[in-house]
């Protein structure tokens, strides 16, 4: 063979050990016993018996026989809430303070949740008054006033060739389930005051939202009317404690890091935990570490100090500065620094597991080597959905395809009956010749007009199809996890930072401890074309996550 113009030369040793390589492999793959005994083994029965909505998907590849610590975010991570019964609350409550403390008309009072209307991954414009999702390049691709979908000329004047960078104070970026109501409650009294005919100074209207819901926050006031009937906001889930229980059997260490105060983190996990499993009395005895009130995303950057509080008073008084991390004491505050001091573990060996994109996995990715776990509790209804859906996703995958080869051919044929009707204004032909390639030219011209006709209804009904399909999902903003043919925003960000992603901590109670968790290699176009070396390495590695140094 020829000496590649790019390559470089083997050596005889390294030359023998491939040829030895590849006869093991040869022997390897074709041992009978060894492919009987994987065939139809464990992984197999596993993946038959997990709905594919509750599997963990990888992102990046990771062992957990390499993790010896995991750590859990409480709300909407170990505490899966009933969304649309926590939602209506937050925004009822909030409206409350807007009516009766911040001066809004009592007409404001009367608006209704739409929990329709809002979803992880939007974007506020806090000067235009508009609601944004956009792809994973931050192209805009839904905007809405008010209610009302933005007029086409204004969101091209606005959006059309321009990317949103969510560092701008013009947005603000609503990626927590937390912030659903007030996106909901921004539209609502955008819709409804501009009806009246009132002028909004969205921007001071989207702070006081803000502000107010802020505050039903931090004062409790919404936790305690969530601890007054946890069985109606909290969805006790029965694998959970099974799920930990497992981890813990095979050797893991758990601790809980919530922002949480005391009082509602107690209350909340003795309804998810206590008298689960007879192993652990008390939800306590399922963590080494407890740690509430963790100021995250604060806790990964800055450098405050842990506190021990006495968990026999409600409020968790504080004994004082703590030295050390006990098992069965609880603690506030703290920092990433102080936490892998006192612990011994560090980076990699640990692993945190919550649904903040921004205080639980971005900013933990930034900070630390810890690896990452995103629990997105939209995953399962997103993959029910599409699941319903499979018949008319695969009759638009098999339009796409179409589409694209009737666009190559419409341009081939283009280029090709220019070339004809060049040759026959310019160049001398027998008659004969002209005949024969005019007639070439009539039969070119009537297979691209029919192909243009063709691609113009094959994109009518793959624009109708994707609406549908995405509209059916949400009609406002369509498919969570995708914007258009792109990932959208929120998709993107959860594909960079986490590790791993699922729709709850219980699923993995379907893994092993040990298990190796791999991802699929990233393909480049050439090699998803068929190139080769697309086959040299089909699963994805252990280096840095996608985001990694990203702004």
């Amino acid at each position: 063979m020829q000496d590649p113009l790019h390559g470089s030369f083997r050596s005889p040793l390294n030359q023998a050990r491939a040829i030895n390589a590849s006869k093991r492999a040869h022997e390897l793959l074709n041992e009978e016993a060894l492919a009987e005994l994987i065939a139809l083994h464990r992984d197999r029965h596993r993946h038959d018996a997990v709905p594919r909505a509750r599997e963990v998907f990888v992102n990046r590849n990771l062992r957990m026989s390499s993790v010896e610590l995991i750590g859990f975010d409480m709300d909407y991570t170990l505490a899966i809430y009933h969304m649309r019964r926590l939602e209506q609350l937050s925004f009822d409550m909030t409206l409350a303070k807007l009516v009766t403390e911040y001066g809004y008309p009592p007409v404001v009072g009367g608006l209704l949740y739409d929990h329709h209307f809002v979803m992880r991954g939007l974007a506020v414009d806090r000067v235009n008054g508009n609601i944004l999702k956009m792809d994973r390049f931050g192209h805009v691709g839904r905007a809405y006033h008010g209610l009302r979908p933005l007029k086409p000329e204004v969101w091209r004047e606005l959006y059309r060739n321009k990317r949103v960078r969510l560092r701008n104070p013009q947005f603000a970026w609503n990626d927590t389930l937390f912030a659903l109501p007030e996106t909901c409650l921004f539209a609502g009294i955008i819709e409804l005051m501009e009806s009246l005919g009132q002028k909004v100074d969205y921007g001071k209207l989207y702070d006081d939202i803000r502000e107010a819901i802020d505050t039903i926050h931090r004062d409790n006031s919404l936790k305690r009317e969530v601890r007054k009937d946890l069985g109606r906001y909290v969805f006790l889930d029965p694998e959970l404690g099974p799920a930990l229980h497992k981890l813990r059997s095979g050797g893991k260490h758990l601790f809980l890091l919530t922002n949480s105060a005391w009082d509602y983190t107690d209350a909340v996990m003795k309804y998810l935990l206590d008298g689960q499993l007879a192993e652990y009395p008390s939800w306590r005895n399922y963590f080494d570490v407890v740690v509430t009130a963790a100021g995250k995303p604060g806790f990964f950057a800055e450098g405050r100090p842990f506190l021990e509080l006495d968990p026999s008073t409600e409020e968790g008084r504080v004994i004082g500065e703590a030295s050390s991390l006990d098992r069965g004491k609880v603690y506030s505050g703290g920092n990433l620094a102080r936490f892998e001091e006192l612990t011994g573990y560090r980076g990699e060996n640990i692993l945190y597991v919550g649904d903040h994109i921004y205080g639980d996995i971005l900013k933990s990715k930034k900070s630390s080597l810890w690896r990452t776990c995103m629990v997105v509790q939209e995953i399962e209804d997103e993959i029910t959905y599409t699941d319903s859906r499979q018949k008319e996703i695969e009759t638009l995958s098999q339009v796409e395809r179409v589409r694209e080869r009737l666009d190559d051919e419409v341009n081939h044929h283009k280029t090709l009956l220019n070339t004809l009707e060049r040759r026959l204004e310019r160049e001398p032909m027998a008659q004969g010749e002209r005949v024969q390639v005019d007639e070439l030219r009539k039969k070119t011209k009537h297979e691209l007009d029919r192909m243009r006709r063709a691609l113009k209804e094959a994109s009518e009904i793959a624009d109708t199809l994707e609406q549908d399909v995405e509209e059916g999902f949400n009609p406002y903003w369509g498919l969570l996890f995708k914007e258009g043919n792109e990932n959208s925003r929120f998709g993107y960000q959860v594909e960079q930072y986490a590790c791993l992603y699922t729709s709850r901590v219980s699923n993995f109670l379907h893994h092993s401890p040990m298990q190796y968790y791999r991802s699929p290699r990233d393909l480049m176009p050439h090699e998803q074309a068929g190139v080769l070396t697309a086959a040299l390495s089909p699963m994805g590695g252990e280096g840095p996550p996608k985001g990694a140094g990203k702004d």
